[in-house]
C-alpha cells in the first residue's frame, strides 16, 4: 500500500520591509507576503522592488515563498502600470500574486502563480470553486467563516486554502465594505482604508434618540486562534497567516516565533504533516502574544456564528493584559486587590471617568503597591491593564535571531587530493584541494581536527549535523586548507540550491467554466474594462460599476457583516428585546441604518447621508 504524501503546513507572515522580512524567516516562517510598490491593500506599506528582490533571495535560501500583494481593484487608466509592476515582481522572485481584481486573468502576464485576496470575499464553495478553476492556486478566506464552513469550502476545492489566524479583524465581510467612501474619499478596496469601524458611534433609535453614546460599536477584538489550530488542520487550512503588516518589528518577531511553536508541536506528532520551508528558528526570548499589540482575543465565529462578546466598545485600542483592580488611591501610589510583578518602564492604562483611554508608566512596583508616574484619573474600582511589559519587549529586540540548515558531510581523503560533500537533503555541493596528503601520524587527533574544523560554520545558514569519513588512512591536512574546504563548500551548496529553487507555476484557465452568478451589482467590484470582459467570457450578462467609481453611496449597503449588533447587546430579535424599532447609528453626523438579517443571523448598514439633511418622520 501507497503512503500519502504528508500535507505541507505553511505558517505565513507579515512584511513592512526587508529587515522585518528577514526576522520573520529567521523566526521561523514558511512564507511571506509583502505589498507591491503600488497597488497593495495597505498602501502605507508598499516596498520597493530592490527590498523584495533581496527578499525573495533571502527567503528562498530557506524555501520560503514570497508573497507580493496587488489586491486593490484598479482603474482604467491603472492597467498597464499594474501589469509592468506584476510582471517584474515575476521577474525579481516573487512566487505568486495576491490579487482581488480579476483584470489580471485578462493581462499578458509571465506564469506567476495568483492567490485570491480575502478581498475577493471569498465566503461559499461556488465561488471557491470557480476562483480553483479559473487560475487561482489559493484561496484566502473571509475571517468570520465557522470551522464548518471552511471544512465545506475545502472539500469543494482543490485549491490551497489559507485562513488568517492571528491579527486585526475587518468588522465587514472582506472586499464588501464602503464605509471609508461615505466621509471622505478614501476606499479600502484601493489600500487606503479609514477605519471607520473604530471610531465611537452613538446607536439612535428610530426617532433619532440617542441609546447609546460616544461607544465603539463596530469596533471588534482581535483574532487569535492559538488554540483552533489542529482542528482547522483537520478542516482542510494549508497557510496559517498572521495579520499586521502595519505591526513594527517586536510583533513580527514574537507571533511568529509564537506560531512556529504551536504548529511545531502540532507538526511534529502527526505522521500526516510536515512544514513547507527548511531550517531550525533559535531565539533567545519565549514568544507570548498576549505582549504584543492585541484589543484583546477573540476565536470570533470559527465556532459558530451565534458568538457574543467579540466587539470591544470602549476603546478600539491595545488594552493589554489584566493587571486586577484598583483598592484605594494613597499620595503617591495604589493599592491594588492583589500583589502584582511589574517593572520600571512597564506600560499601565484604565478607562477613565468619561470612558477615555488613560495611560501611564510605572516607576516601581512593591507587592500589592504601584508606583505609577501620574495618578490623574485613577480611582477605586478601576480595572488596571498592563499594554507594555518592558522587560519582555526589551527581550525580544535585543534576542539574537538564528535560522540554521542541517546539512551532513562526507571527507574523502587519498594521498593527493581531499573532497568535501555537503548535501542538505534536497541538494549536494562539493569541493576539493589537491596537494600531497601523508597518512597522519596521530589518526584520533587528525579525525578530531577534521571533525572541529568542519563544524565551524560561523554566520552561515548551515549546521554540520554529521560527517562520514572515506579515508583509509587518515591524512593530515592543516586546519587552514580544511577551513578554506569548508568555506569552497558551503559557497558551492548556496549556488546548487539557489539554481534548484523553483517556483510554481499559474494554473490554465478553463474558460467554459460559468461564474456562479448572472448579474453583478456595484458590491462586485467591477472598476475597469478588463474585469468586466473577464466576466462576460465566463457568462455574465449584467455588469453594474463597482461602488468605487460612484460618488454618492445614500441609500447603498455599505457593510455587510456576520456581526450583528442586537446579539452584542443582548438585544437579539428572536429573544424578544425591549426595543424592536429601527437602529441607527451616528458619528460626526453621519447616519447609517442598521437591518439585521434574521435568517442568515448577520447585519448591514445602509448609508443615509448627513444627518441634518435627513427626513427624520
Amino acid at each position: 500500500m501507497l503512503k500519502s504524501t504528508p500535507r505541507r503546513i505553511e505558517l505565513l507572515a507579515p512584511v513592512r520591509d526587508l529587515e522585518q522580512g528577514q526576522a520573520a524567516v529567521l523566526c521561523g516562517a514558511d512564507a511571506l507576503y509583502v505589498g507591491a510598490p503600488r497597488f497593495g491593500a495597505r498602501v502605507a506599506v508598499g516596498v520597493d522592488e530592490r527590498q523584495i528582490e533581496a527578499l525573495c533571495r533571502f527567503a528562498h535560501r530557506y524555501r520560503v515563498r514570497m508573497y507580493v500583494t496587488m489586491n486593490t481593484l484598479l482603474y482604467e487608466q491603472e492597467l498597464k502600470e499594474a501589469e509592468r509592476m506584476a510582471r517584474r515582481m515575476w521577474e525579481i522572485g516573487a512566487d505568486a500574486l495576491i490579487i482581488q481584481d480579476l483584470a489580471f486573468l485578462r493581462m499578458d502576464l509571465p506564469p506567476i502563480e495568483l492567490h485570491a485576496s480575502t478581498q475577493m470575499f471569498n465566503t461559499d464553495p461556488a465561488r471557491t470553486a470557480f476562483l480553483a478553476g479559473v487560475g487561482f492556486s489559493r484561496v484566502i478566506l473571509e475571517r468570520a467563516l465557522t470551522l464548518e464552513e471552511i471544512a465545506e469550502i475545502a472539500q469543494h476545492t482543490d485549491a490551497e486554502i489559507e485562513a488568517f489566524i492571528h491579527g486585526a479583524i475587518c468588522v465587514g465581510y472582506s472586499g464588501r465594505c464602503y464605509m471609508s467612501r461615505t466621509m471622505s474619499a478614501r476606499s479600502g478596496n484601493r489600500g487606503d482604508c479609514a477605519q471607520l469601524c473604530r471610531l465611537p458611534y452613538n446607536l439612535l433609535d428610530e426617532q433619532f434618540r440617542p441609546l447609546i453614546r460616544d461607544k465603539h460599536l463596530l469596533s471588534v477584538r482581535d483574532l487569535n486562534l492559538s488554540g483552533h489550530l489542529e482542528s482547522m488542520i483537520d478542516a482542510g487550512v494549508t497557510s496559517f497567516k498572521i495579520e499586521g503588516r502595519l505591526k513594527d518589528m517586536t510583533y513580527v518577531r514574537n507571533v511568529v516565533s509564537w506560531y512556529r511553536q504551536e504548529l511545531d508541536a502540532i507538526i511534529d506528532r502527526r505522521q500526516d504533516l510536515q512544514r513547507l520551508s527548511v531550517g531550525e528558528s533559535w531565539r533567545e526570548f519565549a514568544p507570548d502574544p498576549t505582549k504584543s499589540f492585541s484589543r484583546g482575543g477573540t476565536a470570533y465565529y470559527l465556532a459558530g456564528g451565534h458568538q457574543t462578546d467579540v466587539a470591544s466598545f470602549d476603546t478600539p485600542k491595545s488594552m493589554g493584559e489584566r493587571l486586577g483592580k484598583v483598592v484605594r488611591i494613597g499620595r503617591d501610589r495604589v493599592e491594588m486587590d492583589h500583589a502584582l510583578t511589574l517593572s520600571s518602564g512597564d506600560g499601565i492604562c484604565f478607562l477613565g471617568a468619561n470612558g477615555a483611554l488613560i495611560g501611564t508608566y510605572v516607576n516601581r512596583c512593591e507587592g500589592v503597591y504601584l508606583y505609577p508616574n501620574r495618578l490623574e484619573g485613577l480611582r477605586p474600582g478601576v480595572e488596571l491593564y498592563r499594554n507594555y511589559d518592558h522587560r519582555f519587549v526589551s527581550a525580544v529586540e535585543h534576542s539574537r535571531l538564528k535560522r540554521v540548515i542541517p546539512v551532513r558531510g562526507v571527507i574523502y581523503m587519498t594521498d593527493e587530493e581531499v573532497r568535501l560533500r555537503l548535501d542538505e537533503g534536497e541538494t549536494a555541493a562539493e569541493a576539493t584541494i589537491s596537494g600531497h596528503f601523508e597518512p597522519a601520524r596521530q589518526a584520533v587527533q587528525a579525525e578530531e581536527t577534521l571533525r572541529t574544523q568542519l563544524a565551524r560554520m560561523g554566520d552561515s545558514a548551515y549546521r554540520l549535523e554529521g560527517l562520514e569519513i572515506e579515508a583509509s588512512p587518515i591524512r593530515f591536512v592543516p586546519a587552514s586548507q580544511l577551513s578554506e574546504l569548508r568555506r569552497e563548500a558551503l559557497a558551492a551548496l548556496e549556488i546548487a540550491r539557489e539554481k534548484a529553487y523553483t517556483r510554481r507555476t499559474r494554473r490554465a484557465e478553463d474558460r467554459t467554466l460559468p461564474f456562479p452568478d448572472k448579474r453583478l451589482s456595484g458590491e462586485d467590484n467591477v472598476t475597469n474594462s478588463l474585469a468586466a470582459q473577464f466576466y462576460r467570457d465566463h457568462g455574465v450578462e449584467q455588469i453594474a460599476s463597482g461602488y468605487d467609481l460612484q460618488s454618492d453611496l445614500r441609500q447603498q449597503t455599505v457593510m455587510r457583516m456576520r456581526y450583528c449588533l442586537r446579539r452584542e447587546l443582548g438585544w437579539c430579535l428572536k429573544e424578544k428585546p425591549t426595543y424592536t424599532g429601527r437602529l441607527y447609528l451616528e458619528h460626526g453626523g453621519y447616519v447609517y441604518e442598521l437591518h439585521f438579517d434574521c435568517a442568515r443571523c448577520g447585519m448591514e448598514l445602509i448609508y443615509r447621508g448627513r444627518q441634518d439633511r435627513l427626513d427624520k418622520k
